[in-house]
């Protein structure tokens, strides 16, 4: 059985209104990446994955001009793809859904929202991730109402070999200080958009803590977007949304082996799965930024992972199709999971 996550940056640009692939030379959102490119480019990769399941991070848009679910079934019957059929859960209004494609052949997935609804009005613990989060963000004895700009994705999943398990897509961002005029203004909004990315993940991890005590095999996947020394925040709040939703350093806490490595190994080298160009400094940063966290139950499955970075992972760079697709496809790399059904 193989799982993966894959952040497919501007995902939704690659189709017109009726959800089909435009496929053709107009450019994508992707800089200096034209539609065709990057659709043949996603094509390679998708297949080259072969996977049961495919956590889609940035998903195509679902609005008035498109469908997700449409759009992620067109693509996958464009390339032959067996994961073929999508689910989603709660649409956003940032034009990047939280979408899975799967193989009905081999498990079936079903949105399970789980919490009590709160409304606008908000609850503390774990509400609905529809709604809102009561929770006091800057120790002032005030509640804030915590809102997900992308509510995750939760799922139940059933493998054809009748293993149970729950499954969570998430996607934890920071906002930039849009706004700011000046560098105090941008430090300051800054401080205030981690500290609601920080909620958000004390509120997935408020879920995780019921799966856990219930004894529900979970896997939690996706784009955390913040980790162990990716900025100068992480000094100020003294942990990352990614610890947090782990749980690192608890009883409880879920694994992922490359967050295990870049918490264990604070200045050297760590794993990496999404590569980025610094425009201002005209070189790349690479940033471990996707993770599949899983309790023991996969591990004792024969759980492997693996980043498919073109440079880093030996079986991307030999092949230079894949490698080159990889890099033309997306700022981010999948993340795959392997275990015994």
């Amino acid at each position: 059985m193989r799982i993966a996550t894959y952040n497919v940056e501007w995902f939704s640009s690659l189709f017109d209104s009726n959800s089909e692939l435009y496929n053709n030379d107009g450019w994508s959102a992707r800089y200096n990446v034209t539609r065709t490119d990057q659709t043949a480019a996603l094509g390679i990769v998708f297949q080259a994955l072969d996977a049961d399941a495919v956590m889609i991070i940035e998903a195509p848009d679902q609005g008035k001009k498109q469908s997700t679910v449409k759009a992620l079934e067109n693509f996958a019957a464009h390339f032959g793809l067996r994961a073929r059929v999508a689910v989603m859960g709660y649409s956003n209004d940032t034009q990047q859904e939280i979408a899975l494609l799967y193989d009905p052949d081999t498990i079936t997935a079903t949105h399970d929202p789980q919490g009590e609804f709160s409304g606008a009005t908000g609850a503390k613990g774990a509400p609905r991730f529809d709604g809102a989060l009561r929770i006091d963000l800057d120790i002032d004895a005030t509640e804030d109402l915590v809102v997900f700009s992308k509510p995750p994705l939760e799922l139940s999943v059933i493998t054809k070999g009748g293993f149970a398990f729950r499954m969570i897509g998430a996607h934890l961002k920071s906002k930039a200080p849009h706004g700011a005029k000046n560098p105090a203004e941008v430090m300051s909004f800054g401080i205030a958009n981690r500290r609601k990315q920080l909620a958000q993940a004390i509120w997935l991890r408020a879920r995780i803590e019921g799966h856990l005590a219930a004894g529900t095999p979970l896997m939690v996947l996706g784009d955390m977007n913040d980790g162990p020394g990716l900025d100068e925040f992480e000094s100020l709040f003294g942990r990352s949304s990614v610890e947090i939703v782990l749980g690192h350093d608890t009883p409880n806490a879920l694994f992922d082996p490359h967050a295990k490595q870049a918490l264990s190994r604070k200045l050297s080298a760590t794993p990496t799965s999404a590569r980025f160009w610094i425009r201002p400094e005209k070189r790349f940063l690479q940033a471990l930024l996707d993770y599949i966290m899983v309790t023991d139950d996969f591990r004792a499955k024969g759980a492997k992972w693996c980043i498919w970075h073109p440079m880093d992972d030996p079986k991307c760079w030999d092949q230079p199709e894949l490698r080159d697709a990889l890099v033309t496809a997306s700022d981010h790399f999948p993340v795959t999971i392997d275990f015994d059904d």
